[in-house]
């Protein structure tokens, strides 16, 4: 049984795919068996699964395909993975014909992505996300791109896969970190777009933990319909899909900060909602029970909800100036104004956002 979700974009129009051991036949029949110049980019702890006697039927099928692997962390989506993976295919003498197949998580997606639109001028790939936080997020929406020293993706492109497959069964390989790491980008889309669905979660987050598969199933796909309309209405995030930045601001400071890999990425996101929620509450934009009620679910499930230790609110501040948000040196922040709305607000003041983290920081909330 195979659910799909259709993102509608004319001519880069493509399917979700989601459902439990979908690779083992559907995946391949579609992808592996009709083309003949595929090349698996993924990194070395996935091809180790890959390879396991569990995932042996795909292994058989792939066995003639050429796999390109990664070193496996946030650390190395960068330029230099970038070059490696394109001197493969120069070297292999692969033409515009190329399907890459990205198998991973949000690094490899990225990093597939991002070449896929720079080869040739532009290549297909489809992606095969093994994360719960590639699944519900990262590979939908066509962003790719890799990390500065001065900033995470800063180096990027919009451009849109053939077709993204989710196979739920991957993520029974995942440290159980992961799985929490990538509730955070689940109940962001909660926060933003649907009050119903964040009760969903509090009734439901640990059964989605316990990997209970109807659980895991229903959460997936909302999450997938609900940036597949987004994706539709804004492809390159000049309005709507801005939204979707929720506490990436401070996140992406956090990351940057601490060094690539430091903080699994939904932990930092984590974080980075709690404080736009706490500034929310500051500018009455915000109800305090609210507040709590969010704060309470990322705490629940064993999330962040303080920042690194040390890190001053002018650290945040320094490496939010560099975001891909800020237009004329204004720091543009989405901030939840309830459970299932958000807004964008441009007209903060630096020494407020100053103000507010500091005050943030002392809280004993």
């Amino acid at each position: 049984m195979v659910d799909k979700v259709h993102v509608n974009l004319m001519n880069s129009s493509y399917d979700i795919s989601i459902g439990f051991n979908i690779l083992k036949n559907f995946f391949i029949s579609t992808i592996f068996l009709n083309n003949t110049n595929s090349v698996i980019i993924t990194n070395n702890t996935i091809k180790n699964v890959i390879l396991k006697n569990k995932y042996y039927s795909i292994n058989k099928n792939i066995k003639n395909i050429p796999i390109f692997s990664i070193p496996d962390g946030e650390c190395y989506k960068n330029l230099k993975e970038v070059e490696n993976i394109i001197s493969f295919l120069l070297k292999k003498l692969y033409g515009r014909d190329v399907i890459l197949i990205a198998i991973g998580g949000g690094v490899v997606g990225d990093i597939t992505g991002f070449v896929a639109s720079i080869y040739q001028r532009g290549v297909n790939f489809f992606q095969v996300p093994t994360t719960l936080l590639a699944q519900v997020d990262a590979s939908i929406g066509g962003k790719t791109g890799v990390n500065h020293i001065l900033g995470k993706n800063m180096i990027g492109s919009f451009w849109q896969p053939k077709g993204v497959l989710i196979d739920i069964e991957f993520l029974s390989t995942l440290p159980r970190e992961h799985i929490i790491s990538g509730m955070a980008e689940i109940i962001k889309y909660a926060i933003i777009f649907d009050h119903e669905f964040f009760i969903w979660l509090e009734k439901n987050c640990f059964k989605i933990l316990q990997l209970q598969k109807d659980t895991l199933l229903y959460c997936i796909k909302k999450c997938c319909e609900l940036k597949a309309l987004v994706i539709e209405a804004d492809e390159k995030e000049s309005n709507l899909r801005l939204f979707l930045n929720l506490g990436h601001s401070f996140a992406h400071a956090i990351e940057a900060y601490i060094g690539y890999g430091k903080w699994l990425h939904g932990e930092a996101v984590s974080v980075g909602i709690v404080i736009s929620a706490y500034l929310s509450v500051q500018l009455n934009m915000l109800h305090k029970d609210y507040f709590s009620r969010i704060k309470t679910i990322f705490y629940r499930i064993g999330l962040p909800i303080k920042g690194p230790k040390g890190m001053l609110p002018q650290d945040y501040l320094e490496f939010m100036l560099r975001d891909k948000k800020v237009l004329s040196g204004k720091i543009r922040l989405i901030l939840p104004v309830s459970i299932g709305k958000v807004q964008l607000f441009s007209s903060i003041e630096n020494t407020s956002i100053l103000r507010f983290i500091k005050k943030f920081q002392e809280d004993k909330h």
